[in-house]
């Protein structure tokens, strides 16, 4: 087993690398006059996942900031895919709006979703458990003009401040209307049928009275081709800020309508051995997407055991209403008192295909051969009604300032976080016989006649797993407590906290055997109760206004979402524990800026130990312990109206136990990187992304293996007028052929099948955009 590396290994081994995506602008809080020169901000105050507000050359933690323009310029494809221009952050975000899979510092992706990362909207999660199956954060968050900033916070306090985040705190911050102002954009798909409109709005309604508006509404069908409509829907949002001479108060609302295609890995062909992915005849995996008219409906057990007609082409159904409230105040004698409320409905249904395995024999009875066209494969429709995952969580948190005389000074916090989180989701897969053509894929039944009908419904899919629905409510509370000591240049910081979880609901399972419906004996209760403590400590150092150096060392703790686990009736019930899974993490780092170029290097060095959760797309149960180390840089340029900015991350991961111990964990490139330049020539502006990363496995056992690759993605944006500008952006500029993620279901006749996700195709749009 891999020894993690002490601090003071740390410390002799930093270094520059190169390059981070987009430049970086902290949200704010008071900020200090930045250095234009330095194209981090390092001297702007940053306050996610830390105790003490403070700005970057004094926090012990390492922070990388997108700001909105930047996301705007990133051309990316969601919310998620923005966050490939985070150092350390690994975003793999090729499943359309949602189902994104996050990892971070070699952290592993055992599953899918973002396990040891906390997506959060304005300092609240936006879902409690990260790794939800077919409900992953990132599916329920959409940027547009009201977006102000994303602070990532990686490692260090991240494990303390706030509940199942030990790998990272992703934070998406709103505007306020602080600043008056306004924009209006129109996009229209170039190569690819879409068509939105964005815009925002903010100022001043009264004394000291601040309001904000913005959102979007897209139609169209989305990067890959179909001949039905697949986006359809849009976003609001709202703030208005009282501001008093000791604080403020904030209401919020957010309603998101949307629908968008669900990509899901496609067939490939596995050859040289089992180690090489390689595109079948007819179907290109950057584009190739099986929902199509040939498919009308997909009909279904709803949780009441009523049949429900279904449309496969509506994809990600998300519906999110949600009413915020935050304040702030002085209240005297050196205390402040903070407090976040937001409430959440949530609903929604994720319907996608899925190929599992051949179609030459019918899963239903094992016995049927399959006779018509000889390229087919068997697909599962992941059919899941997100019946409820709304929530309600409050953070109050209660700071005093004790100043001890000359420089020095203490900041003891006190906060206490609580909250309600629901997952209620029912599932039914139907199976299919599908025709293997990436375009107009025709739907077969076992005679080889073409059908709309089922071959197999979900009492036998995947031997009738996959017919099945839960409700739990788990209740979260989590006290927690921080101090820091400012010494001049010095300040050390120390938090703790405890979070204690319940859960209480009920799950239950279908059969074919009782009619096709809710089997009344498979009703089980869930009750568990589970907690964990989690703690962090760091230091950092101001040499000078040019210079400074942090270490940290933390532990932490994140919990698998219920449906991964409470397959198991003894820890559903609270006889066996719930597993918890445990990261330690030891990091540290240096902060410098000189003459037009800022850096912020980080070493870094992780152990996890995760408990046992099901994986229904392998159908395994994983358990494992993994080692990880690394050094994680962003760097800032400029010179004139050249700006040059990027990342690079070098990790060295491995599996600590189980079959593929020594192994390199499943989907970890040694190296990943982004390069961002721009150049303005007076009133045209040009610029550019490009990401790159080395192979990676794309399983634990070594075998198959995901090349590297560099994408490209690249924009120009020139201005007719003081305030207009049009701008034409290109995903994939060089259409390349990128696989994220890959895994074995079974065989086609005479070819070993595996499925393969890829990044999408060139899509290419143009904006026209109006500020005012």
């Amino acid at each position: 087993m891999n020894r993690i590396p002490t601090p003071s290994r740390l410390a002799l081994a930093v270094a520059l690398a190169a390059l981070h995506l987009g430049a970086v602008h902290a949200q704010t809080a008071p900020a200090a006059a930045a250095d234009p020169s330095d194209g981090l901000k390092l001297d702007t105050v940053v306050i996610t996942g830390t105790s003490t507000a403070r700005t970057k050359m004094k926090q012990s933690v390492s922070v990388s900031t997108i700001d909105g323009e930047q996301v705007q310029k990133a051309v990316a494809s969601s919310a998620a895919d923005v966050l490939r221009a985070v150092p350390g952050l690994r975003a793999e975000a090729t499943g359309g709006e949602g189902n994104a899979n996050l990892g971070v510092r070699g952290l592993p992706m055992s599953d899918g979703g973002g396990r040891y990362v906390q997506l959060q909207e304005d300092g609240l999660p936006v879902l409690l458990i990260g790794d939800v199956s077919f409900a992953t954060a990132d599916q329920f968050v959409r940027t547009d003009y009201s977006l102000d900033s994303i602070q990532v916070i990686r490692g260090g306090s991240s494990s303390t401040l706030s509940t199942n985040s030990p790998g990272a705190i992703v934070n998406f911050l709103s505007k306020t209307g602080k600043e008056t102002g306004g924009a209006i954009g129109m996009t229209l798909g170039l190569d690819h049928r879409q068509q939105r409109v964005d815009f925002n709005y903010g100022g001043k309604a009264g004394d000291k009275l601040y309001y904000h508006v913005g959102g979007f509404y897209r139609i169209g069908e989305g990067a890959r081709k179909s001949d039905v409509t697949l986006e359809n829907g849009g976003q609001f949002r709202a703030s208005l800020t009282k501001q008093f001479d000791n604080g403020y108060v904030r209401l919020s609302v957010k309603q998101l309508s949307d629908r968008t295609p669900t990509y899901l890995p496609v067939p490939v062909a596995l050859t040289n051995g089992g180690t090489t992915i390689s595109a079948l005849p007819g179907v290109d995996p950057r584009s190739a997407f099986f929902i199509n008219s040939n498919f009308p409906q997909d009909n279904v057990i709803d949780r009441d055991g009523n049949r429900k007609s279904t449309n496969p082409a509506n994809g990600l159904q998300v519906g999110v209403t949600s009413f915020g409230v935050e304040a702030q105040f002085d209240i005297g004698n050196g205390f402040t008192v903070t407090d976040r409320f937001r409430k959440s409905s949530i609903t929604g249904r994720f319907i996608g295909m899925f190929p599992a395995g051949s179609a030459a024999t019918d899963p239903g009875n094992g016995a049927n051969t399959y006779t018509g066209a000889a390229s087919v494969f068997s697909a599962h429709v992941f059919n899941t009604s997100l019946d409820d995952m709304g929530n309600i969580f409050n953070d109050l948190r209660l700071q005093k300032e004790l100043k001890l005389g000359d420089a020095n000074k203490l900041t003891l916090t006190g906060g206490l976080f609580s909250g309600i989180q629901k997952v209620a989701q029912s599932w039914y897969w139907n199976r299919y016989n599908v025709g293997l053509q990436g375009e107009g894929a025709a739907l077969y039944d076992n005679a080889g006649k073409v059908t709309t009908q089922p071959v197999g419904d979900a009492t036998t899919t995947w031997g009738g797993c996959c017919f099945r629905s839960i409700d739990v409510s788990l209740t979260a509370v989590a006290p927690y407590a921080a101090v820091t000591w400012d010494m001049g240049g010095l300040s050390i910081d120390g938090s703790i906290r405890y979070d204690k979880q319940r859960a209480s609901g009920w799950q239950k399972f279908g059969a074919g055997a009782n009619g096709g419906t809710w089997t009344p004996g498979s009703l089980g209760k869930v009750a568990y109760s589970t907690d964990a403590t989690s703690y962090s400590l760091g230091a950092n150092y101001e040499f000078s206004k040019s210079l400074a150096v942090f270490a940290r060392g933390s532990h932490g703790a994140s919990w698998k979402s219920p449906d991964r686990v409470i397959w198991d009736p003894r820890v559903a019930t609270g006889i066996d524990p719930y597993p918890v899974n445990k990261v330690d993490q030891i990091e540290g780092g240096v902060k410098w800026r000189q003459s037009g170029v800022s850096a912020f290097v980080t070493l870094f060095a992780a152990r996890t130990k995760e408990g046992a959760g099901f994986e229904v797309t392998t159908q395994t149960v994983k358990a494992n312990s993994y080692d990880s180390k690394g050094v994680e840089a962003e760097v800032a340029y400029q010179l004139g109206n050249l700006r040059l900015a990027g990342g690079a991350t070098v990790t060295d991961a491995k599996v600590t136990s189980g079959a593929n111990d020594g192994k390199t964990p499943r989907r970890q490139a040694k190296l990943v990187y982004q390069l961002s330049p721009s150049y303005s020539f007076g009133s045209l502006e040009v610029g550019g992304a490009i990401i790159g990363t080395t192979k990676s496995y794309a399983q634990d056992d070594n075998v198959a293996v995901l090349p590297g690759y560099v994408v490209v993605n690249a924009f120009a944006a020139y201005e007719l007028a003081p305030n207009a500008t049009i701008s034409v952006g290109v995903n994939n500029l060089f259409d390349k052929l990128a696989y994220t993620e890959a895994e074995g279901q079974g065989n086609l006749t005479n070819n070993p099948l595996y499925i393969a996700r890829a990044i999408n195709g060139r899509t290419v749009r143009a904006t026209l955009k109006y500020t005012f």
